[in-house]
């Protein structure tokens, strides 16, 4: 068997597959990460990266040197860098659109194009083939809003922010990105202020005490209920991984899907584990336990009963409208650091949206 070999400076794989979804703005996402490990005693720069199409060998999503930059964060950080340095592992967040789900691919693969400069001359640049992987085709949960009311800002969700997306986390020996999909609501007031009163006071803000609801029938697998509240404007010191949820529920809602709500008040849970509830079902109150913080409801959906080490999975709210939506995270930050007015683009009349997951900063009415 005549079997050409080489030598490949950078390696990569994708260690969970892609689970096609649709976002709020009617697009079809494929989100995942690619892993790549830089081989040599110098630099690797990724010039561009395509993203394959494998049996149509066609190119359906291509980042250049500065996109690529913004999105290569190395194993144990949270900031991005434009290399891959010496022996340097490190995530690629991969945000793919197609515009109909037929159009999805069956499998794909990664064209890499490098400068190495650990290389002799004419071998600096070089185009790798890494990160074959096949589509997860698994049907997404369909749920129902984990709140009543209007007026909410879907912060941190799916897109391009980065806390909840990029929180890829060593627990238990692997890495997980358990917030792959998460988000934290909160809620904006009639003058559209996140808070109203000081800052330090947990009633000053719209959200506080707002009832957590089942988002389905399901079975309730965890309940933590005894974590103290923090006083809002800055984070707690030294959480550990068991507090970093606050007062939080976990519901089992079939099929390896389970979702998990972080940050109520203390003692406010009404449900205990091993309870069946009802779509509907108050669950508790929002508040401000845990690694937070500002009042909010955290929520994600996980393959695992475990709030870190497990995969986020994508899920479709079956009904809201999308009011508006804000300026970005930097004007969100600051509205709910200073008390002032959010600039919302309100939208008139609201988009009404059925079975899509809400991304990042939209302004939601879920009556």
């Amino acid at each position: 068997m005549d079997v050409a070999q080489r030598f490949t400076p950078a390696v990569g794989e994708v260690r969970y597959a892609p689970v096609p979804f649709t976002g709020s703005d009617g697009q079809t996402y494929l989100a995942y990460e690619l892993e790549v490990t830089n081989f040599t005693t110098g630099s690797v720069t990724i010039e561009k990266l395509e993203v394959v199409d494998t049996e149509a060998n066609a190119v359906i999503h291509a980042l250049d040197a500065d996109e690529v930059a913004s999105r290569l964060q190395p194993a144990g950080r949270r900031d991005s860098v434009g290399s891959l340095g010496p022996a340097m592992t490190a995530l690629v967040f991969l945000h793919v659109t197609v515009d109909d789900p037929s159009d999805v691919p069956d499998e794909l693969r990664h064209r890499l194009s490098l400068q190495v400069d650990a290389a002799p001359p004419d071998q600096r640049r070089l185009v790798e083939t890494v990160g074959e992987v096949t589509v997860d085709r698994r049907e997404v949960v369909t749920v129902g809003p984990p709140l009543r009311g209007s007026n909410y800002i879907a912060a941190d969700s799916f897109g391009d922010a980065v806390r909840h997306t990029r929180a890829a986390l060593p627990v238990d020996g692997q890495v997980w990105l358990a917030q792959r999909y998460a988000v934290d609501y909160e809620q904006l007031d009639t003058e559209d202020r996140i808070y109203d009163g000081p800052r330090e006071d947990l009633e000053s803000y719209t959200i506080y005490g707002e009832e957590a609801i089942a988002v389905a029938d399901a079975t309730v697998v965890e309940v933590i209920d005894d974590v103290p509240e923090n006083v809002p404007g800055a984070f707690p010191d030294g959480i550990t991984l068991e507090a970093a949820d606050g007062n939080a529920v976990i519901l089992d809602l079939g099929d390896e899907n389970y979702a998990l709500y972080a940050h109520f008040q203390p003692g406010s849970i009404r449900v205990a584990e091993g309870d069946h509830v009802e779509r509907g079902d108050v669950l508790g109150l929002v508040g401000n336990s845990g690694n937070s913080i500002a009042p909010h409801l955290h929520f994600h959906v996980m393959n695992r009963p475990l709030s870190l080490a497990s995969n986020g999975l994508p899920y479709l709210v079956d009904s809201f409208s999308i009011l508006g939506e804000t300026p970005g995270t930097a004007a969100f930050d600051q509205a709910e650091a200073d008390g002032e007015p959010l600039a919302v683009d309100r939208f008139d009349p609201p988009v009404a949206s059925f079975g899509t997951l809400p991304l990042d900063q939209i302004v939601v009415d879920f009556d």
